[in-house]
């Protein structure tokens, strides 16, 4: 693939990213993606086989760059595996709105709306999000060495546990409309690392 060709993919999943964190994905048209990223009508399905296959590129895409900033997160140099999961928690809150929005996330935006509808998009999910897990499992592994989080947990376990707590907080502010259900979780999260 050309450089022209990988750049115009790359900002049609970068402009259709902002557009469907706030519409959602089956409420968004192909035409409005290709007017707000600039790039002439017909050419979609010069970049991408259909919608749906957008859609897995777009959540690949997504949690590659979640990845990305995670694994920087919660590396060694920046202090104990607690703090920097804490740290990692804390951004939870810090980035939820007073409304119990979380902007920029994907995976909450997503999640109910195409794990029904498309087979693809839902392994794209299970994937990524499965990837956050492993992170914050090896994480916790690294906090049980160093002695900043107790010995004896199933780590697995808890980072699996962990980032559902935080999952379904952030999807229950969201429909709650508040940012109570976070300080809940986050409560929860210390007790669960003492």
């Amino acid at each position: 693939m050309t450089r022209a060709n990988t750049d115009t993919r790359e900002h049609l999943l970068a402009t259709a990213t902002g557009i469907i964190l706030g519409k959602g994905f089956a409420a968004v048209g192909l035409a409005e993606i290709l007017a707000a990223a600039g790039v002439p009508k017909g050419s979609f399905y010069h970049y991408f086989r259909s919608k749906e296959g957008f859609g897995v590129e777009l959540l690949q895409r997504y949690f590659a760059l979640y990845d990305e900033r995670l694994a920087a997160m919660l590396a060694p140099e920046n202090g104990p595996a607690r703090d920097c999961l804490l740290a990692y928690f804390s951004g939870w809150q810090q980035c939820s709105a007073e409304d119990g929005r979380v902007p920029g996330c994907l995976v909450v935006k997503l999640a109910g709306e195409v794990a029904d509808l498309s087979e693809p998009m839902r392994a794209a999910l299970a994937s990524g999000t499965a990837r956050i897990v492993a992170r914050l499992t090896d994480c916790l592994q690294r906090g049980q060495q160093e002695g900043s989080i107790a010995a004896g947990r199933d780590v697995a376990q808890l980072a699996s546990g962990l980032y559902s707590l935080w999952l379904g907080s952030a999807l229950r502010s969201k429909v709650q409309q508040d940012a109570e259900c976070q300080q809940h979780a986050h409560a929860l999260t210390l007790a669960l690392l003492a």
